[in-house]
């Protein structure tokens, strides 16, 4: 690269760094978010449990409820509960994809327990991040009720607290009240191809 260009990709980025620092003046608030990811991709809990670890590496008490997984003995799960026990708590609370069960009734018990435990947590001023990990599923199914997910959500979360929900098909209510949506969007995926999920990558 020669002079002439260093000089004018410096005189570039000069612009585009005091374009950000005047947007950012503006940007002073905190609040507690209420986010969401969903979409056909895979990355939805990966996120969510992403977000868990950064909430522990700034020591902010969190928990992790799931609403689908149950039993699986999972690497986030391993990981939360082994190291990480004194600032996450972790409540599977799921039996398994509905296909497995094949149980209405107990998948809407299992469902209704997970959001009886996510209340209990969001309302607990010392936890400051909650992941309902696919509870989008539960909705979906009507399991639980939208209206009243939403309206906790609306009405009792505590200010400065995050709550992450995840899973495929968010309700529109949900995404009309969280304030940070992300849809993973479904490229290539190696089950296409015959490839079973794996230890590491799918849990």
């Amino acid at each position: 690269m020669d002079a002439d260009e260093n000089a004018r990709h410096a005189e570039k980025m000069a612009k585009i760094k005091a374009a950000r620092d005047r947007m950012m003046q503006g940007k002073t608030g905190e609040k507690g978010l209420v986010i969401v990811h969903t979409g056909k991709g895979k990355g939805k809990s990966s996120s969510g449990f992403g977000m868990i670890l950064r909430a522990i590496a700034h020591d902010m008490p969190c928990a992790v409820v799931q609403f689908i997984k149950g039993g699986w003995d999972t690497g986030e799960r391993r990981l939360l509960t082994g190291h990480f026990g004194d600032l996450c708590q972790f409540h599977a609370m799921g039996e398994g994809f509905t296909w497995e069960t094949q149980d209405r009734a107990r998948d809407i018990a299992a469902a209704r327990a997970g959001w009886d435990k996510a209340r209990d947590l969001i309302r607990d001023p010392a936890i400051r991040m909650v992941l309902l990990d696919e509870i989008n599923i539960a909705l979906r199914y009507d399991y639980l009720d939208i209206g009243e997910v939403v309206a906790f959500l609306r009405d009792e979360k505590p200010p400065m607290t995050h709550v992450v929900l995840t899973g495929r098909n968010a309700k529109p209510e949900l995404i009309e009240l969280a304030d940070l949506v992300t849809e993973m969007e479904a490229v290539k995926h190696p089950f296409r191809d015959g490839i079973k999920a794996q230890p590491g990558v799918e849990f």
